[in-house]
């Protein structure tokens, strides 16, 4: 029978999610027949080296979420520890948070990316970087975390009435209207292709984690070409960037004047994608037949170090 620590929490902005994704994870695992115990990620290096040392695992499931814990950072102790692990290892996890240098990635391997820029807080302040509407969004954070839709109707300019803790340089990009789609990875293969229908604003963190606010369509209905267009996009994201495991791609598709496949753009990989009850690659992996506890039990049995 396989240890498995699952490592949980974490210091960033994401810490709630990860929590709910790691105590699902566990809960999972012991169903499958695993000797699970879990780790609260803080801060406190030499008290997580201590605890893991302690359990003694044959595998880490790494169930941590955003900056720090899913950007390569604790990817690389792993790795100097030997323990294999779940998902992304140190390089493509530091480039799928790092958006703009995913971005130049995706465009080389010739997936569609709404235009964008990187710019310094300060000169995004001075006026609009981009024609509205568009995006602001933190360089470096996950689960929809900080971004902002700025509107052609509203007064709003960015960062107004919010705090800003999230580094001093932003992305902005066009706003694609349109249908919000996204697509996992497992292994080599896609899983399927979910619609998320949000009753008003777009899918913010809230919209991800709050139980029945917003619509989860799976398999998203779709013609045929353009779902295995966004199939065929994730997996390239995915083998371009050299993720493992699972990711999940988010796109926008442009349908408002009719089907083409050419307005289905690509706006960001999760290489760590949520584990929750309102979680998308679960949800995907039920679709293709396969229980929750087969989810992570193939993760635990694919996990490994960067070579």
């Amino acid at each position: 029978m396989k240890r498995v620590s699952v490592l949980m929490g974490g210091p960033s902005a994401e810490r709630e999610v990860s929590l709910n994704s790691g105590a699902n994870c566990a809960a999972a695992l012991k169903e499958a027949g695993y000797k699970v115990s879990t780790i609260d990620v803080t801060r406190d290096l030499p008290a997580l080296l201590k605890t893991i040392k302690a359990q003694k695992p044959d595998v880490l499931f790494n169930a941590l979420h955003g900056r720090w814990v899913e950007d390569g950072n604790i990817q690389g102790i792993l790795n100097y520890l030997g323990i294999p692990y779940t998902h992304s290892g140190v390089m493509a996890s530091s480039i799928a948070m790092d958006k703009p240098m995913a971005k130049r990635l995706f465009a080389d391997a010739g997936l569609r990316c709404p235009k964008g820029v990187l710019l310094h807080k300060s000169e995004v302040m001075k006026g609009d970087p981009l024609p509205r509407p568009y995006v602001v969004k933190p360089a470096n954070e996950g689960s929809s975390v900080g971004v902002q839709i700025i509107t052609k109707s509203s007064n709003a300019r960015p960062f107004d009435g919010i705090e800003w803790p999230y580094g001093e340089f932003v992305l902005c990009e066009e706003f694609i209207q349109g249908r919000e789609l996204t697509a996992g990875v497992m292994g080599d293969r896609p899983m399927a292709v979910t619609e998320l229908k949000v009753d008003g604003g777009f899918y913010d963190y809230a919209h991800k984690y709050t139980d029945g606010v917003t619509q989860h369509l799976c398999p998203a209905p779709l013609r045929d070409d353009i779902a295995q267009e966004a199939m065929r996009m994730a997996l390239v994201a995915h083998q371009t960037l050299g993720c493992r495991g699972v990711s999940r791609c988010d796109f926008r598709y442009d349908d408002t004047n009719g089907d083409d496949i050419s307005r289905l753009y690509l706006l960001e990989i999760n290489t760590q994608p949520g584990m929750t009850a309102q979680s998308l690659v679960p949800e995907q992996a039920k679709h293709l037949g396969i229980s929750y506890p087969e989810l992570v039990s193939w993760m635990v049995e694919h996990a490994a170090c960067d070579a």
